[in-house]
């Protein structure tokens, strides 16, 4: 079977925008709403002039409207103006598609049609949403728009602030990341806001302002609970591990279970690195940016032997299973957490 080719980027999308080149079409569909807005409210407020909008822009929503209504109102022509721009928010409420697939076909040049399709592509086993995807990728721009993997959210963090003339701490955005999860609308707002309260002067963003302004705290989070276990330091770990059991939104079983399993998994790689006593090396193995990340990887290594991480992972598994009911008629995820824990400290 012949691979899909891949789509363009947001990146990619937003150059050609800025560059004032608009396609007949968009349809911008995937799980993270975020990049959808972000481009769908570019074009809303960049297409067109503040006078020309009145008469040639069209915001509508897909449970208020239909696929024949959209496709008439798309083969209109502007007025006095080079194009009208037709926005349709929540396209996934559209019954049936097969009139703007037939748009799509040929599309009216002085269009720029925009379906804004959220919180999940279209299938493309369907004929009717496989031929709109097909005529749009030929006449137009088809961006998926795709969850943030959870280890990829500090390298989002750090870029969103960087664009603002900011930076942030290594160890606050990790606690950002674990405390807000993928949600980047949600993630952006919460960042906004740490912005907003920098004193003047001052544009980097440290765990005792992330600590202050978002309520995570800096001794007692997910973040800091791996490190203890990193370091087999018992008390420390027992410690967070009853704060979250009185404070179960700074932390619980399901935040931390994703996080241990993504270190313990790279641990087990590491033992496998050509060299597995030289930090470069173990970097360069697991593909790290830097040898300063694969710092907790080489403590990992002198705390952990081989057959320990193997039997971690399994038990990591295990608690991932009983969290969500599976062989578990009546363990709380509190209980579940002292049990993860212990076993792996002992």
């Amino acid at each position: 079977m012949a691979e899909r080719r891949t789509g363009p980027t947001y990146d990619t999308v937003m150059r050609d925008l800025q560059a004032r080149k608009f396609s007949p079409i968009y349809l911008l569909m995937g799980e993270e709403p975020y990049y959808i807005d972000l481009i769908s409210d570019y074009i809303a407020e960049n297409a067109l002039s503040e006078s020309e909008r009145d008469f040639n822009q069209t915001i509508v929503f897909g449970a208020d409207t239909t696929a024949a209504q959209v496709a008439d109102m798309a083969r209109r022509f502007p007025m006095m103006a080079e194009r009208q721009v037709i926005v349709v928010k929540e396209a996934q409420n559209l019954r049936s598609l097969e009139p703007l697939a037939k748009y799509a076909e040929k599309p009216t040049p002085t269009t720029v049609l925009v379906l804004c399709h959220k919180n999940k592509s279209l299938d493309r086993r369907k004929k009717a949403n496989s031929s709109l995807i097909a005529h749009i990728e030929r006449m137009g721009v088809v961006f998926e728009s795709k969850k943030k993997d959870e280890r990829d959210l500090p390298a989002f963090i750090d870029n969103y602030l960087r664009q603002k003339q900011a930076s942030i701490d290594y160890k606050a955005s990790q606690m950002i990341a674990e405390h807000i999860g993928a949600d980047l609308s949600r993630l952006t707002s919460e960042l906004d806001k740490v912005l907003i309260s920098l004193p003047e002067g001052q544009r980097t963003v440290t765990p005792e302002i992330v600590e202050r302004e978002i309520g995570v705290s800096k001794e007692f989070n997910a973040f800091e609970l791996q490190a203890a276990i990193i370091n087999r330091n018992v008390y420390k770990a027992n410690q967070i591990v009853k704060y979250f059991d009185k404070n179960q939104k700074a932390g619980s079983v399901y935040s931390v279970l994703p996080l241990l399993f993504n270190y313990f998994q790279n641990l087990m790689l590491a033992y496998y690195a050509p060299n597995r006593t030289n930090e470069n090396s173990v970097a360069q193995h697991l593909g790290l940016r830097s040898a300063w990340l694969a710092r907790d990887y080489m403590t990992g290594l002198r705390n952990f032997s081989g057959m320990k991480t193997m039997q971690i992972i399994s038990k990591l598994r295990e608690i991932d299973a009983k969290s969500k009911g599976i062989e578990n008629p009546n363990t709380d995820s509190g209980e579940l957490m002292k049990e993860l824990i212990f076993f792996i400290l002992h």
